[in-house]
């Protein structure tokens, strides 16, 4: 398989509506459809123009992709709901080129979001599933928390790492932060800081916790001659793997690293010919095991890894991840590739990375009761 699979598609914009602590008036539908005027806005498109929708939200039921295109005055052709959490905005992604490419629509829109109220997300926490709701609710685990503490101690076990080294990609990913005016956590962040804070389940801290918040996130995708004259961001490559290892096993490896070869076989080059990657990262444990799984530690040297992080050697998470942007949600399975997209249009501002031609992006989540069952990334370039 070459590029030319996903031929004929342009991302022509996206949008982070800024995310917030306190979820504010209104509901998720009003946060989804803000972010879908934003994007609308800035790409110059009417919502005439638009005849594909698709929707990731935890917290828009009762209502789905039907009733937000209701909502926003669209008759779209192609209509989409997706339930895959951190994996969603590359779902969607692939889906809606799809579509595209076969003519069942010419513009579409993906938005991703979630409005918490503290109830909102105990609910959510308790009735992730079946599973959870059977099996974990009953023992008040409290959460992915402890699921994610264990994970992070057999991790370390393995590799030989302290909670200093976890902590320093919490501090590199501040350090992006504080250049991000969107991002909800700003102020610097040492690794005493880091070190000093509470621990929450351990040997996770305070910062080693994704902070939950609220926001929406949309990306924009149109045929070809769709696009409009600003730089232009495509799809070179684009992999998914789900249910790899059936809960069985260590955690230790994402089904990332199944299809890491096919997908840099797709894109043409490797790891080392990116500008800037972003991985889905609830907690740093997870941000390590995803850059081994696609190929950034080949050595197996995750110290080296993480010194390469905290020099901006690699240029990891530039919006400050979702440790310090915060986690609006579903729109953390989006929130990765808008970084990215911003990146390579080179609308960054301060942050920006010179240069920036080529990301990857990987989606990582929907836990069954031990580990993610979803994985998938994709390969951008700009145009």
């Amino acid at each position: 398989m070459t590029s030319s699979n996903f031929d004929g598609v342009a991302i022509a914009g996206a949008v982070e509506l800024p995310y917030s602590r306190q979820p504010g008036d209104g509901n998720t539908g009003d946060l989804l459809a803000r972010a879908f005027g934003l994007l609308l806005e800035r790409a110059g498109v009417s919502p005439k123009q638009v005849d594909g929708l698709g929707v990731a939200s935890f917290t828009l039921g009762p209502d789905h992709a039907i009733d937000m295109a209701w909502r926003l005055g669209l008759s779209p052709r192609w209509c989409m709901d997706d339930c895959h959490g951190g994996a969603s905005g590359i779902n969607l992604l692939q889906h809606a080129i799809r579509a595209i490419q076969h003519g069942d629509a010419n513009v579409i829109a993906l938005v991703a979001g979630d409005r918490f109220e503290p109830a909102d997300f105990r609910q959510l926490v308790e009735h992730y599933n079946l599973t959870t709701r059977t099996w974990l609710r009953p023992l008040q685990n409290g959460g992915p928390n402890s699921v994610f503490a264990m994970l992070t101690r057999r991790h370390a076990r393995r590799y030989g790492l302290t909670r200093s080294d976890y902590g320093a990609v919490c501090v590199a990913q501040r350090a992006w932060a504080t250049q991000n005016p969107q991002a909800v956590y700003r102020t610097p962040m040492t690794l005493g800081d880091y070190l000093d804070a509470p621990l929450i389940a351990d040997p996770l801290g305070r910062f080693d916790c994704v902070p939950v918040v609220s926001g929406a996130n949309a990306i924009l995708l149109t045929r070809d001659d769709f696009a409009g004259a600003t730089p232009t961001v495509r799809v070179r490559a684009l992999q998914c793997l789900y249910n790899a290892d059936h809960q069985e096993g260590d955690g230790l490896q994402t089904p990332l690293s199944r299809i890491a070869d096919d997908l840099w076989q797709q894109a043409g080059f490797g790891p080392g010919d990116v500008d800037v990657v972003s991985v889905y990262d609830d907690y740093p444990v997870m941000t390590l095991v995803q850059l081994a799984d696609l190929g950034f530690a080949p050595d197996g040297d995750l110290r080296a890894l993480i010194t390469r992080i905290g020099s901006r050697a690699l240029a990891l998470n530039t919006s400050g991840g979702q440790l310090s942007a915060g986690q609006a949600g579903a729109a953390g399975g989006m929130h990765g590739l808008v970084e990215a997209i911003t990146q390579l249009r080179g609308e960054a501002g301060e942050r920006q990375v010179a240069n920036a031609s080529r990301a990857v992006v990987s989606g990582y989540g929907m836990v069954e009761y031990r580990f993610g069952m979803c994985a998938n990334a994709v390969v951008l370039e700009r145009t």
